[in-house]
């Protein structure tokens, strides 16, 4: 079934003949920029869009990862940071995000003579709350993970397959994801969470969320992973470090790490918003 499933994405890509690929580093549309840069060479470029709610770190990877598979890489400056439908952080804050990110790349492709600009979205992420779909269809985006139905495991799997090394990287969505719906996003206080993100890593945890609630953060690790936290790590200048960056309290989520976490204060009203 995977084999018939990467055919057709080989496939999809080698009907496009061109194709501008919006390439965050991530699993997702790093398997999508190898893949279509096997089938297509030159006429495939990978464009990462640049802005406060990217971690400096993960641009980096973006680039080493585009280097390794060969594809062509451009980067290019977003700015939703000057859109208050995107700072006020509303439930479909993500909708204002690709719309921005879109209505950048589309030009481009055109632009540059790509007819076709694609993401990483796969088969999983369609039963999520994700507004930014909406959005990315709008503007005529394809998701080619998701038309031949690649879960999450499946990106995995396929990555892993086509010997990339990065095929287990942790999801690391952007940085606004940290906030509560209705907190206002600011530069600060990404930066702020971005900065405890990197510290926690540099202490060797990897698949890790710190969440900012006004002045409060609240880490979030693997739930097989607190006990070892707590006993092994020097809590006091975990402490001390988040107050340097900004926060005047640290604590921990016992519950542990949960993708979409946030998402669980939206009732199915609010979920069953047509954007």
């Amino acid at each position: 079934m995977l084999t018939e499933k990467f055919e057709q994405l080989r496939a999809l890509f080698q009907e496009m003949e061109q194709a501008l690929i919006a390439y965050s580093g991530g699993v997702d549309s790093t398997l999508v920029a190898k893949i279509a840069y096997d089938a297509l060479g030159d006429r495939a470029l990978a464009v990462t869009a640049v802005s406060p709610s990217l971690l400096p770190e993960e641009l980096e990877d973006a680039k080493i990862q585009a280097a390794t598979i060969g594809i062509g890489h451009k980067i290019v400056q977003t700015h939703e940071m000057e859109n208050p439908n995107y700072t006020s952080n509303p439930v479909n804050r993500c909708y204002f995000c690709k719309s921005e990110l879109h209505d950048t790349l589309k030009p481009l492709a055109l632009e540059l003579g790509y007819p076709y600009v694609v993401d990483g979205v796969n088969a999983d992420d369609l039963h999520d709350y994700r507004p930014g779909i909406q959005a990315a269809k709008e503007r005529g985006a394809r998701s080619p993970l998701a038309e031949v139905g690649v879960t999450k495991v499946e990106v995995r799997q396929l990555s892993q397959q086509l010997g990339l090394p990065w095929w287990d990287k942790p999801a690391q969505p952007c940085l606004s994801s940290r906030f509560p719906y209705g907190e206002e996003i600011t530069v600060a206080k990404l930066q702020r969470v971005g900065r405890a993100e990197i510290f926690l890593r540099k202490l060797g945890w990897q698949n890790l969320r710190v969440r900012s609630e006004v002045d409060t953060a609240r880490i979030e690790l693997a739930s097989e992973q607190i006990k070892e936290f707590v006993l092994t790590t020097d809590l006091q200048k975990v402490v001390f470090a988040f107050q340097d960056f900004g926060f005047l309290y640290v604590t921990l989520d016992l519950e542990g790490y949960r993708s979409g976490k946030l998402n669980q204060v939206l009732n199915r009203e609010v979920l069953g918003v047509k954007l």
